[in-house]
């Protein structure tokens, strides 16, 4: 079970707590908000408003947030102006960290990225010196019950996708970015619902530390993603089983 994988599940075992606190909720309405402001408010049109349409119907996000965010990007609807931006990072041990953002404040938010980056050991890197070793991928999350390994593989397929990863609690299924809308639909068209779909970066090649190092990787990923602006948080260090059962624990 890779990296990005394990992380995706802490990710998810944690998520109930953050759906409490709205957070989950209020990131996909900017990223519509967004998407709509971009690309109009019609999803048949716009690509990254349907992407991000699958995400918030997978986290069960009630219809009419979704509504008001598109019109709070399309402009029928007041709302705040945001920004996107990615920061590179350096964490522990040299881990490569990428923190996608999207904020009101651009100079608040680099300050708080820095001031986390910085007190759990890392540093800030320059544009370009962590993406290189990153591929963007449709990633779509399905859960085990009711599928076998081998009917996962044959529906995956037939549908378009590119690979399908069997390991862990859910079935992850990768895309080429474009065609993640494309295959996400097919899959519910045989009966198949998604529970997370979204455009991720994996790494191209992940690097091993030692325990401690990987613990306070998780953990300046984990403050980073309580962070309101904070989107999405990627990283290529190579997460153990004995990780992430600690990191699930805290």
């Amino acid at each position: 079970m890779s990296g990005h994988s394990k992380w995706s599940t802490i990710k998810r075992k944690k998520g109930a707590a953050d759906a409490k606190r709205g957070k989950i909720f209020s990131k996909l309405a900017k990223e519509i908000t967004v998407a709509a402001k971009i690309g109009g408010g019609d999803p048949a049109g716009n690509p990254r408003l349907r992407t991000v349409m699958l995400a918030a119907r997978a986290a069960n996000m009630p219809s009419d947030n979704v509504d008001r965010a598109i019109k709070k990007g399309t402009g029928e609807l007041p709302g705040v102006t945001y920004e996107e931006t990615r920061y590179e990072c350096y964490g522990p041990s040299g881990v490569a960290l990428i923190v996608d953002v999207l904020t009101d404040n651009k100079r608040r938010i680099v300050a708080e990225v820095r001031h986390l980056v910085t007190k759990y050991g890392g540093s800030m890197a320059e544009n370009g010196a962590v993406t290189w070793n990153f591929d963007q991928r449709g990633l779509i999350m399905i859960n085990k019950e009711g599928l076998s390994e081998e009917e996962i593989f044959e529906k995956a397929i037939e549908a378009g996708a590119d690979d399908v990863d069997t390991e862990g609690d859910m079935y992850e299924i990768q895309t080429a970015p474009s065609d993640l809308h494309a295959v996400a639909t097919a899959l519910e068209e045989m009966g198949i619902s998604p529970s997370e779909a979204k455009l991720t970066m994996i790494p191209k090649t992940t690097v091993e530390v030692d325990a401690k190092s990987i613990g306070t990787v998780l953990k300046l990923m984990e403050a980073l993603e309580d962070n309101d602006d904070v989107q999405d948080v990627y990283t290529n260090v190579e997460i153990t089983d004995e990780a992430m059962a600690a990191a699930m624990a805290d």
